[in-house]
């Protein structure tokens, strides 16, 4: 009885302690769950978050945000200790610029006389010659396709001796083609490239020796997708470089074809504003009617504050959209492709790529996981949360990309070691040899 009495005690002592100091570990708790909840909240926001805006990154992520100035790439060690670290733009820099160089002084390629005949020496002159003013706003998609060409006429890889070519061009232009009184149809554009194959198969050696295997045309205009349906050797061996590079159209067959960087005209270089400066989280502007993703980009967030998205035209001037935001958006609409993934480059604002069976340019040589971010179409609901869960040192990182890689997304009036035009002839000397040609 006593035992049990002293238990009793004892017991009763401790749940008066308990009583007492209760409130007190109360306390203790909650001190310690809040102290966990704001090192959790300053170490994992990327974003300020105020009224809808994204206004700045958090002090302690402020990475570098002074040398973020787009950089100037030089030759020598600097660039090869900035292009050889893990978030490096390519895939294999050192690999890439020793053949780019073994390119430049080895690559030849064969023109077809066609362009270089008179203006009046045919009614179909123009559909083979250079165009005479390239930065025409008017050719607006199709700037990259006569960009091209220009290029390669002026430049020391083009040959006059067919037996030391590596590769030959056919110089025919689908966008002329179009706009041309006589071959202006899709149908009567298919019988006159297939009717000019023929021709050259016949009027020339060259193509026999390889059956068109080391023959190429270029073009951005849609409808030169079907270009090559009437002629089955122009279709199934030779190259086509081409913006609309689809996995998903039947004429195009990745390993063989070349993607071209889709070009808007532009004169001048930009120049980029810094990332705290970008106070939007994301911006597009564009014709919705041909695109289901378009339509359900705009129906699902048009009324979200943080982005700038506009059915047609924006309110503001085309070029501040992708000043001002951190991501700006490229959208499959009746191709693939767009030029905004240049514009966007251009200006120093992160590509999303929403386009399924979009083969990148330059996808060999460049990690665009290190400078775009690639949503599939179905994602498109989550599009906000997939943008805030990249950490703002992944950001600064492909931002700084950015830099580096915009030369490879310009053209110039007189060519530049690593622009549009090279990288793409970059992407045929990729190509050399799989046919080889003995003569």
């Amino acid at each position: 009885m006593n035992m049990a009495f002293c238990a009793f005690r004892k017991s009763f002592k401790l749940f008066k302690w308990w009583v007492f100091l209760r409130p007190f570990s109360v306390m203790l708790i909650v001190v310690v769950m809040v102290g966990v909840l704001l090192l959790v909240q300053t170490k994992m926001k990327d974003f300020r978050h105020k009224n809808g805006i994204f206004v700045q990154f958090d002090v302690q992520e402020k990475v570098g945000m002074e040398n973020l100035e787009p950089m100037k790439v030089q030759n020598g060690s600097t660039e090869a200790e900035i292009l050889s670290t893990s978030v490096s733009p390519y895939h294999d820099w050192e690999l890439f610029a020793a053949n780019y160089e073994e390119m430049m002084k080895k690559l030849k390629i064969f023109v077809y006389p066609d362009a270089f005949m008179s203006n009046n020496s045919s009614i179909f002159s123009s559909i083979f010659l250079p165009h005479t003013d390239p930065f025409d706003p008017k050719l607006g998609n199709y700037f990259s396709e006569h960009m091209f060409k220009i290029a390669l006429l002026g430049s020391s890889f083009v040959t006059k001796k067919p037996e030391e070519a590596h590769f030959y061009f056919m110089p025919f232009s689908i966008n002329v083609m179009r706009n041309h009184p006589r071959v202006h149809s899709a149908s009567a554009i298919k019988d006159f490239v297939a009717g000019y194959t023929d021709r050259v198969r016949s009027e020339f050696e060259f193509w026999n020796a390889s059956g068109g295997a080391d023959h190429f045309y270029v073009y951005c205009h849609s409808i030169g997708r079907d270009a090559a349906s009437k002629h089955h050797e122009l279709h199934h061996n030779s190259i086509q470089v081409t913006c609309s590079s689809s996995y998903f159209q039947r004429l195009y067959i990745a390993h063989k074809d070349i993607g071209l960087p889709q070009v808007w005209p532009r004169q001048h270089e930009e120049v980029l504003n810094p990332p705290d400066a970008r106070y939007k989280l994301v911006f597009f502007a564009g014709r919705v009617q041909n695109s289901l993703a378009r339509r359900d980009l705009l129906e699902q967030w048009k009324n979200d504050s943080s982005f700038d998205i506009f059915s047609g035209s924006s309110s503001f001037p085309y070029r501040e959209g992708f000043r001002r935001s951190r991501y700006c958006l490229h959208i499959k609409g009746y191709e693939v492709n767009t030029a905004r993934v240049s514009d966007a480059i251009q200006h120093g604002c992160v590509p999303v790529l929403i386009s399924n069976y979009y083969d990148l340019p330059l996808a060999n040589i460049l990690d665009w996981s290190k400078f775009s971010v690639i949503v599939n179409e179905r994602d498109i609901r989550h599009l906000k949360k997939i943008l805030l869960s990249v950490p703002v040192r992944t950001y600064l990182n492909m931002y700084k990309n950015l830099g580096i890689v915009r030369r490879h997304f310009a053209w110039y009036s007189s060519p530049k070691t690593y622009d549009s035009f090279h990288m793409t002839v970059y992407q045929l000397w990729y190509r050399r040899g799989l046919h080889p040609v003995t003569w």
